[in-house]
């Protein structure tokens, strides 16, 4: 048999007519047989690489950072003592007086008493 003429799996392929090559070449087609019909052959699964695919999960944390401070005021009196010494001087001006009697004084009006004055 020509190999041309084989199809698929062995089987004869199509074929052109006057192409019938039967045994002798009388030109007559082909007499099939009906198909045997075989178990159904499985090959091995094909698995293709996994198709990847990120999940992204967002999750909120507030985290409280607290930071105390403390202001002390002080307030200062600053209190300036001054020191005054005030001074004043003063002058007196003392007089001494002295009043001598030198004898009596003569009045020509009256006359001398006993005792002369």
């Amino acid at each position: 048999m020509n190999n041309r003429n084989m199809g698929f799996g062995g089987f004869p392929g199509p074929m052109m007519p006057g192409q019938y090559g039967g045994p002798g070449g009388c030109g007559c087609p082909p007499q099939y047989c009906p198909p045997q019909v075989f178990p159904t052959q499985y090959d091995p699964g094909l698995v293709d690489p996994a198709q990847q695919y990120v999940k992204t999960n967002l999750f909120n944390k507030v985290v409280s950072h607290v930071h105390p401070s403390h202001t002390t005021t002080v307030n200062k009196l600053h209190v300036n003592h001054q020191h005054y010494f005030p001074h004043t001087e003063s002058c007196v001006n003392e007089c001494c007086e002295t009043h001598t009697m030198c004898g009596v004084p003569h009045n020509p009006c009256c006359p001398s008493g006993p005792f002369g004055y």
